[in-house]
């Protein structure tokens, strides 16, 4: 297939390019290159003969139709996103108008396209919106995961806008007949994940001997979904999932951020040992606003229907993620560069 996949230059997406590149599909990357989307992140694949680039904004109508018309592509897999919830809380309208109106926009440059195709490839063009699970709000420590069938309770701007995006993905489905399947994934972590976020940023803040963060006692669990993992769950959900869908997509790792962090410390003690242990710099900050306790996630839709689970453990996942941060600092440096400081702390996807 000829994939047009949506904020590929970012942590997931690029993740996502270079597998279904490995899997023989050509793909289109439409990425505005914000913040924490960077071309480096696909530097290994970016001479592949299949791997075509497109600078544009999900919400500039004219250009994303300019793009379908000039591609064609098979399939479109929407990842492009503002995802960070401490940045959605200090400014919620950006990610209103890339979460909401940018997949707005998209979903109508796609149904016109599609709505023009000759009728076989018509029946076989696929639209896969990628959502998160804080779409469904908080969990309490007995309550059972999330499912497919949870109802919609966003606690931050980021995951309602989410929410929003995820409404409008499959009303496109039931009254366009635009064929739509939604997904929603637990955390994602993995090499090349935007220093922001909770895992890097505590690898690097160990590194540099500088304190760190973790909100209030550190009692949130998250679900933690290694990003290859996730990339694969997608392609297959594009190969077999049905239009019209939800399949939520998890990695069968729930931890406390006090542990998750605890055990980051520990693999960096071991890889790179210091003169004290890492775990000293732990220190408890302000917890953050709406902060939910937990999520948690059941992917046994997608595993008995389409026969995905998790490759990855988590002690494998995370000793490969803490690995290519120690061995990759050329990447992180750059980005800190930029002007990056290190001082946000987002635990999301």
């Amino acid at each position: 297939m000829k994939i047009l996949i949506t904020g590929g230059a970012g942590f997931i997406g690029s993740s996502l390019i270079r597998s279904a590149l490995e899997a023989g599909h050509a793909v289109v990357n439409l990425d505005a290159l914000t913040y924490a989307g960077d071309l480096a992140n696909l530097a290994a694949v970016e001479d592949a003969p299949g791997l075509a680039f497109e600078h544009a904004d999900i919400a500039d109508a004219a250009k994303v139709a300019a793009i379908f018309a000039r591609h064609r592509p098979d399939a479109v897999l929407h990842l492009a996103a503002e995802s960070h919830v401490d940045r959605s809380i200090d400014g919620p309208l950006a990610f209103v108008r890339t979460n909401v109106l940018g997949t707005a926009v998209l979903l109508e440059a796609a149904r016109a396209y599609w709505r023009a195709l000759e009728p076989e490839r018509a029946a076989a063009f696929r639209f896969v919106h990628v959502s998160t699970d804080e779409v469904y709000g908080a969990l309490s420590p007995n309550d059972p995961p999330f499912s497919e069938h949870s109802p919609i309770d966003p606690t931050s701007p980021y995951s309602a806008s989410k929410a929003s995006s995820d409404l409008l993905a499959r009303v496109w489905q039931r009254t366009y007949g635009l064929p739509v399947i939604v997904t929603s994934c637990s955390n994602n972590y993995g090499p090349r994940q935007f220093p922001e976020k909770l895992i890097p940023t505590v690898i690097l803040n160990a590194l540099a001997g500088l304190p760190i963060p973790v909100y209030g006692d550190g009692g949130q669990i998250r679900d933690w979904l290694f990003v290859g993992d996730h990339a694969d769950a997608l392609l297959r959900i594009l190969e077999s999932g049905v239009p019209g869908e939800t399949y939520l997509i998890g990695g069968e790792a729930e931890r406390t951020n006090l542990d998750l962090v605890r055990t980051i410390c520990d693999v960096l003690d071991r890889l790179s040992p210091a003169d004290a242990p890492r775990a000293n710099l732990i220190t408890h900050v302000v917890d953050r606003p709406a902060h939910d306790r937990r999520y948690a996630i059941d992917a046994g839709k997608l595993r008995d229907a389409l026969g995905w689970r998790p490759r990855t453990s988590f002690a494998t996942g995370l000793e490969r993620t803490v690995r290519w941060y120690l061995d990759n600092e050329t990447w992180w440096k750059t980005i800190r560069a930029r002007g990056f400081s290190g001082q946000r702390l987002g635990t999301e996807l």
